[in-house]
């Protein structure tokens, strides 16, 4: 008898740490009660089956859309000094053809995942990316090449926004730290960016200074380079079409009045990580009726109107904080390469080849991509840490991305601009691995693809602003820098202003 209450003991020791573990984010009347209750049903269900296959195989394919997302604004400023000589074109334009773009995808794929679900959106964009980068390669004037950046870039927006609502849609409450070191992948596309326009452009470029004429025979690796890197997302695009299967997140077919269906995702999922569930359908009807063309209608005029639940509040912060590093981090990489070089000249290594070099091209400096693990891992452990949280953990990490930027622009020397750059990668990639967590943390799935796309549009806007500013200012001082860093810093103060902590709480 004894034997048999110990069991009990444990059995309901188990069922408490799930419930736990999938605590609703929401207060009781900031999300539909119906709605509610089906997303703790299908939460529960999910933990049960546990961190498995599946899931590990999500982690590999939506860390792609990080990749494709770090990569390419990096593709762009490195392309950048060749491209110059070649065209004899005002740089920043661009970048604003990038970042307009990426404004387009981030609200365009965003929005449309919630219209007609994430596979559409998640099998499409590194396809579009794919396409018009290599096109982009092959562009005989700056006109061109503008255009084909601002085409690609529509389908580098939409990764983000799609992405990170269907692996944290698909993982159990206990592993929701796993959507922060998602960003180990930026870190690989950076090192990827790095390795592969090393020899490139370091070896098939005309010099820095434009010599009388730079033709186009003699300034191929812009373009072997964007052959490369359009040829990857092609390899990336055909793992995630042909070689994983991705199902419809249970939650959004549930949102969408798909009881059934959503069930049967659930058993596939539990049947590829080798376990079994015992969610059936009437466990969801018994939670009462949702009309799929009356959630998003209701939800969305509910979260506008819910400030009683702080969902306005954590709305409004986390556009604004989103809108300045929207803005500090192209405008730091749209001025760092003409930075480097002058400072280059300073410490009398100013060539093209010891400038990309300086930037991240020698094996020493691969640093600055590497550095980027650990520094994702970090952010996985700090999130979790009650003391910390996401909101401490975004702004620590935040304010020393803005100080490290700023402490950069005192160095004398090659190695110490390269320790500060180190630094500033290693905080940056703790910083962002937390804040594309924590947004889609904070929306309901029904209205999570919409979230996302408008808090990523406030980054976007603010992002067109950096090239604007490069037009009409020099571009060989280091004010940009100090801007960038002074953006950094405020913003990690406004992340303390969430009223959200997420930490401990399952997504609904």
């Amino acid at each position: 008898m004894s034997s048999e209450n110990d069991i009990n003991e444990k059995v309901n020791e188990k069922e408490v740490d799930i419930h736990a573990g999938t605590e609703n984010l929401f207060t009781d009347d900031a999300v539909d009660p119906v709605y509610r209750e089906k997303a703790r049903i299908l939460n529960d269900a999910i933990q049960d089956i546990g961190m498995g296959r599946y899931q590990w195989g999500l982690f590999v394919v939506t860390g792609f859309g990080w990749l494709a997302d770090n990569l390419w604004p990096i593709v762009t400023g490195l392309i950048l000094p060749p491209v110059l000589n070649e065209f004899a074109f005002r740089g920043p334009f661009l970048k604003l053809g990038q970042n307009i773009g990426l404004l387009v995808g981030a609200v365009f794929w965003g929005v449309g995942s919630d219209v007609w679900g994430r596979k559409i959106s998640f099998n499409i964009t590194l396809l579009i990316t794919a396409i018009f980068a290599i096109a982009a390669g092959g562009s005989p004037n700056s006109i061109a090449l503008c255009s084909f950046a601002a085409v690609w870039s529509i389908g580098v927006g939409g990764n983000l926004p799609v992405d990170s609502a269907i692996f944290l849609e698909f993982v159990p409450a206990s592993h929701q730290y796993l959507l922060t070191v998602l960003s180990i992948w930026w870190a690989f596309g950076q090192l990827l960016g790095s390795l592969i326009a090393w020899p490139l452009i370091g070896n098939f470029s005309c010099v820095t200074t434009p010599p009388a004429t730079c033709s186009r025979s003699t300034n191929q690796g812009w373009r072997y380079f964007l052959f490369t890197m359009g040829g990857l997302m092609f390899v990336l695009w055909a793992i995630r079409f042909f070689v994983f299967k991705l199902y419809e997140s249970p939650k959004y077919l549930m949102g969408r009045g798909r009881d059934e269906t959503a069930v049967e995702v659930v058993h596939r999922v539990a049947e590829l990580n080798g376990t079994t569930s015992n969610l059936t359908l009437e466990d969801l009807v018994k939670a009462g009726s949702l009309r799929a063309n009356e959630v998003r209608h209701w939800s969305c005029k509910k979260f506008v109107r819910d400030e009683e639940a702080g969902v306005l509040n954590e709305f409004t912060h986390r556009s604004l904080g989103y809108a300045f590093i929207g803005l500090a981090f192209p405008l730091y990489n749209a001025f760092v390469t003409y930075y480097l070089a002058t400072r280059g000249t300073d410490f009398g290594d100013g060539s093209l080849y010891i400038t990309y070099r300086n930037v991240r091209f020698e094996i020493k400096q691969v640093i600055l991509s590497v550095i980027g693990v650990p520094g994702a891992l970090l952010a996985g452990y700090m999130v979790e840490l009650p003391l910390l949280g996401r909101r401490g953990t975004l702004a620590i990490s935040t304010t020393l991305t803005g100080a490290f930027i700023l402490a950069s622009t005192t160095a004398r020397t090659s190695n110490a601009l390269l320790g500060w750059n180190c630094a500033y990668s290693f905080t940056s990639n703790v910083m962002y691995g937390v804040l594309y967590a924590i947004t889609p943390e904070l929306f309901p799935t029904k209205d999570r693809g919409t979230g996302n796309a408008i808090v990523a549009a406030a980054n976007r806007v603010f992002g067109i602003m950096a090239p604007i500013i490069a037009l009409y200012a020099d571009l060989t001082t280091s004010v940009p820098i100090f801007i960038a860093g002074a953006i950094f810093v405020v913003s990690g103060f406004i992340a303390l202003l969430l009223p959200f902590e997420s930490r401990g709480r399952a997504s609904m």
